[in-house]
């Protein structure tokens, strides 16, 4: 043990009081994330002296006084325990407490809760979703009148648990033209493409199994599988998919049970993946027993389709996903899985279990919109608009000396390097001052490597005050 501690931890210095309560913190943050449950024995006093690296004397005053709050029982001769939940001391679960505290001002749902909160003056270059006006607001208002009209079912009755049939039946086709051979009996509706992974992880993970993502990657995939207990390991991603080299030593190191990325157009590069690598990863989940969570978001805002994971594979390893948030309404909650056959009936239990029914109203308006004339013109004029934005964003950005990674082929993100010694997070905290909500790259970043990085919303970048609040912040060029 460090001399220091053994001096600090005689009589009253104040570092022995700082050691005594940074081991009560460390025991209810176990609490917390349930890895000590009620009615678990605590560490011996000697054990957890020699984790913590601090004397027995301070493990002994620590468990003292989280006795004296009722965290934990003493029982005579036999050690601590954690008190069980009618105590009322159980404290509720906390993401923010799950795992190193890294960085509690900006993590990995830092940029969700500002964005979501922020008021109307607020600025959001940094969300993920389209401006409300970008929207199809009048096929929805039309699908809205209809639905008025119809029948006292589909206005008040839980829907079935599978989905509504005809929209099942409607992205069975829809999948047929990414090359995805599926029988609308192998989708199943959820109430967000988040919930869609949602449901797989609790199907597919216990905790402690590994997951693998991209590094970078949507940075709700590290909060979703943080709330999962699953062991997260990143493998950096390329320009056209993961590094291969990178992803087979860690399916042979870590033996993970899933890999979750983005088909299509990836999130936060808007990078696209190449076939070659496409049918290299699923070689590799083949040899290591891996399933692959596709995650296919942002495929309606695609020029032409891209290589799809399930397309090569025929849902036999991948499981396919998506919703319509970022093309139809974010308001209107609606997403699907489609997988294989033998797994559906499973996750229809774990559906019931979980939310019962389908929705069975929001199926139908997204079915009704889907089905209109105006939805296909309104995607054919937001893919434009959103390229002659992305080109006018990035020459905007190169003026500040803020580079993209890749040129994307289509969609709304510009994933790009900041200047020299500029930091993302920090870069993002400085601008929230100023009523602008930025996405840092450390957000999205597992390992922390993106921390010069930033990504950008073209669609929600179309304010010139973001670049005149930029330019104040960012170092000269």
């Amino acid at each position: 043990m460090p001399n220091d501690n053994v001096i600090a931890e005689t009589g009253n210095h104040p570092l022995a009081r700082t050691l005594v309560e940074q081991v009560m913190q460390a025991i209810k943050q176990r609490i917390t994330a349930r890895t000590l449950a009620p009615g678990a024995k605590l560490p011996s006093i000697r054990s957890f002296a020699e984790t913590m690296q601090v004397s027995k004397s301070t493990v002994v005053e620590a468990y003292d006084r989280l006795s004296a709050e009722g965290v934990i029982l003493s029982r005579r001769g036999s050690g601590f325990f954690v008190a069980g939940q009618g105590s009322g001391h159980l404290a509720p679960l906390s993401l923010a407490e799950i795992g190193p505290k890294l960085d509690r001002e900006v993590d990995p749902l830092w940029v969700s809760r500002q964005s979501l909160e922020a008021g109307e003056q607020f600025l959001k270059p940094g969300c993920g979703w389209m401006p409300a006006s970008w929207m199809p607001e009048a096929p929805i208002r039309k699908a809205l009148r209809n639905l008025s009209r119809a029948n006292d079912a589909i206005l008040t009755e839980y829907g079935s648990p599978l989905g509504l049939s005809e929209l099942r039946q409607f992205l069975a086709r829809r999948a047929a033209s990414y090359g995805i051979e599926a029988s609308p009996d192998q989708v199943i509706l959820t109430g967000s493409g988040t919930q869609a992974i949602d449901q797989l992880c609790r199907y597919l993970l216990e905790p402690g199994d590994c997951v693998i993502v991209d590094d970078p990657c949507y940075f709700n995939f590290h909060a979703l599988l943080r709330a999962h207990r699953a062991k997260v390991v990143s493998v950096p991603f390329t320009p056209t998919g993961p590094d291969l080299d990178q992803f087979e030593q860690a399916l042979k190191e870590h033996r993970p049970r899933l890999y979750i990325t983005n088909s299509g157009l990836h999130n936060p590069t808007g990078a696209t993946l190449s076939p070659v690598v496409a049918h290299r990863v699923l070689r590799l989940a083949e040899q290591h027993d891996l399933t692959i969570i596709e995650d296919d978001i942002f495929a309606d805002l695609e020029p032409e389709p891209a290589p799809r994971y399930a397309a090569f594979d025929g849902l036999d390893r991948v499981v396919h996903i998506g919703s319509f948030s970022k093309t139809l309404s974010a308001s209107v909650r609606c997403g699907y899985i489609i997988a294989r056959k033998e797994w559906i009936d499973g996750l229809v239990d774990l559906r019931i279990a979980t939310s019962f029914g389908a929705g069975h109203f929001s199926a139908e308006l997204v079915l009704s919109v889907l089905k209109d004339g105006a939805y296909r013109k309104h995607l054919e004029a937001l893919r434009t608009r959103l390229a002659g934005v992305m080109g006018v964003t990035s020459a905007r950005l190169a003026k500040l000396g803020i580079k993209p990674w890749v040129e994307p082929r289509g969609g709304m993100f510009l994933w790009c390097e900041l200047p020299e010694g500029v930091d993302g997070a920090d870069l993002a905290q400085r601008a929230l001052a100023q009523n602008i909500v930025l996405a840092p790259g450390s957000v999205f970043s597992l390992n922390n490597t993106a921390n010069r990085f930033m990504r950008f919303n073209a669609a929600q970048a179309q304010d010139p005050k973001i670049f005149e609040v930029l330019e104040t912040l960012l170092p000269k060029i």
